[in-house]
């Protein structure tokens, strides 16, 4: 399972995010999208040195995130079960990749040309 997936089943947990540049947010998460931004209520921001500051909502680029801190609480097995199973598309073969009756797999249009007029010798 990707971790993306994982975070984005934690909607309602209290969770404190660390950035890249020492804020530390501690909030609940509202919800996580496929770049991993995270958004959250009633959040504590603590700048590194600085004192902290409680917003009632706040979001946070993907890319500023060092780590999650996950409360002891939440159960990991559950949500790390994946809902769907994944289908692994066909391999196409050779004979699929031809679109066109008397088409050839792989096959020019300069090569089905020389072919009609009956080889490359014929050409010249």
């Amino acid at each position: 399972m990707k971790l993306v997936r994982f975070l984005m089943k934690l909607n309602n947990e209290t969770v404190s995010i660390e950035l890249k540049n020492g804020t530390v947010a501690n909030g609940t998460i509202t919800g996580v999208d496929v770049s991993m931004n995270t958004h959250l209520k009633t959040v504590k921001l603590t700048p590194k040195g600085k004192n902290p500051v409680t917003m009632d909502h706040l979001s946070l680029r993907g890319n500023n995130i060092r780590y999650y801190i996950l409360p002891d609480s939440i159960n990991l097995e559950t949500l790390l079960v994946e809902e769907t199973p994944r289908v692994k598309p066909k391999k196409a073969t050779a004979g699929m990749k031809a679109s066109r009756k008397g088409e050839r797999a792989g096959e020019g249009a300069w090569t089905r040309r020389t072919r009609a007029l009956g080889g490359f010798w014929r050409l010249t």
